[in-house]
Parts: structure tokens; sequence; C-alpha cells
């Protein structure tokens, strides 16, 4: 039996730096999506079609909060990752716990079946989202990355795409099939499809589920991802009275 003696750490040395995936919304949009990035000081936010997600540079900061406040305006619902629990005077509309899973072994092929989709798509995808809640989709989503598709007759049947894109690592998302045509590895062969494009560039394919979405996870882990760290989610109401002047 051996013994594993813990190793003092080195207090001359500087603590580490952050990985870019502690905060990857904030490492998006300052980084590879800061074209889309609504941003004052330390807060910034995607526009309001394009995805619902916003960003602290630190979720321990109040004046990141308080920057926030002003970005988004009085009584606005926003979506905050990475923080427990808002501020005083925020008002906590919903929270959830998340899991990041990170590409270890991840057999990426390009799919010949699978077809790029735009705007033009976007009434489709909705009703697909709509009807197997893969997480939130905007009308203007798409543009954050490539998205695939596969369509039977015509009909849009399974999708995957990219959103967050940080320095180094591209997150893979709505992940979804229709109910009918579940069980036939559509969603699997289009993870592993938009993968393909993001090694293809140079990036590490990443992506996030909901803690208790066991089936989702252990999926994802057979296919070749690995659990990096548990996340939370928080849906926050601003301070103040939607409409209400400040300053």
């Amino acid at each position: 039996m051996s013994l594993s003696i813990p190793i003092p750490a080195d207090r001359t040395q500087s603590p580490a730096a952050p990985h870019v995936l502690d905060n990857p919304a904030w490492a998006a949009l300052t980084g590879p999506h800061a074209r889309f990035a609504e941003r004052v000081g330390l807060a910034a936010r995607y526009p309001v079609d394009v995805s619902p997600f916003t960003a602290l540079s630190d979720p321990a900061d109040p004046r990141a909060w308080e920057d926030l406040a002003a970005l988004a305006g009085p009584g606005a619902a926003v979506a905050v990752t990475g923080a427990r629990t808002p501020p005083d005077g925020w008002k906590l509309v919903e929270g959830g716990e998340g899991v990041q899973l990170v590409d270890t072994s991840l057999r990426a092929e390009h799919a010949p079946e699978a077809v790029p989709l735009g705007l033009a798509d976007v009434p489709e995808i909705l009703d697909l989202i709509d009807l197997t809640k893969p997480g939130p989709f905007l009308p203007r989503t798409v543009e954050l990355g490539a998205y695939l598709g596969i369509r039977e007759g015509g009909v849009l049947v399974a999708m995957a795409g990219e959103r967050l894109r940080t320095p180094g690592w591209t997150e893979i998302s709505a992940v979804c099939t229709h109910p009918a045509h579940r069980g036939r590895g559509l969603a699997t062969r289009l993870v592993r499809a938009v993968a393909a494009g993001i090694r293809d560039r140079g990036d590490t394919p990443f992506l996030h589920a909901a803690a208790v979405n066991s089936g989702a996870i252990r999926l994802y882990e057979s296919i070749g991802f690995t659990l990096r760290r548990r996340t939370t989610f928080l849906l926050v109401r601003t301070p103040g009275v939607p409409g209400e002047q400040t300053g």
C-alpha cells in the first residue's frame, strides 16, 4: 500500500490564472464573439435576439453586478452563469445546476447527410427547439457559429451547432432530435460532425448540460467527453421597476 503525501504549495509563486472555461461567456464576449457584445464596464451580454446570456468579468465583484444592472436596465430579467446568489436588491427568478464537459477522446467526423442551417431555417429550428427543449434558442442564435441539421422527407428532424466560442474552445449546443426519430444515433452523428468542424479550425469542443439530465451526461461521456466542472445558472431580475429612469 502506498501513501500519497500532499506537498505544501509554494507560497512564493503566484496562483494559477483562471482557466478560460471557468467564465466562458465573458471569454467569448471579450474574445471571438466580441462583435456581438453589448458592454458596460465589467458586464457584457449578447443582443437579446441572439442569446439570453450575460457575462460578468467576475461574479464575485459587486462592481460587475452594478455594470450589469446599468446595461440591462431596471427590472430586466437576465441569465447569469457562475454565481451562487445575486446581490441585495436583485430578485432570484430561477436557479439551476449544470455540468461542463470537455472533449478528451471524441471521434470527430464529418457527416455527409448533415446540411448547414441558416437564417432561412429559423422557423423550422424554433419548432424543433420548442418540441424538444434542449435550451434557449432565439431568432439570431444561428449567427453564433455553424449549425447542422438532418432532414428526412424535407423535414428537419435533428440538429446541433456552435454557441459560445472562447479562445481555443467552442461550445456544442442545441443538440436535439424529433421524438419520432430518436434511438437512431442522429444526435451523436451531428455532435461528431460539429466537433469535426471545430477541430478543423484548431479549437477543442466543450458543452454544458443540466446536472439532472443524467441520460445526456452518460451519452456524452460514452462518446468521449469528460466532466470538467460543475456550473450554476441563475435567472435574475435587476433592481428597480421596468421603465423607471435612473441616474
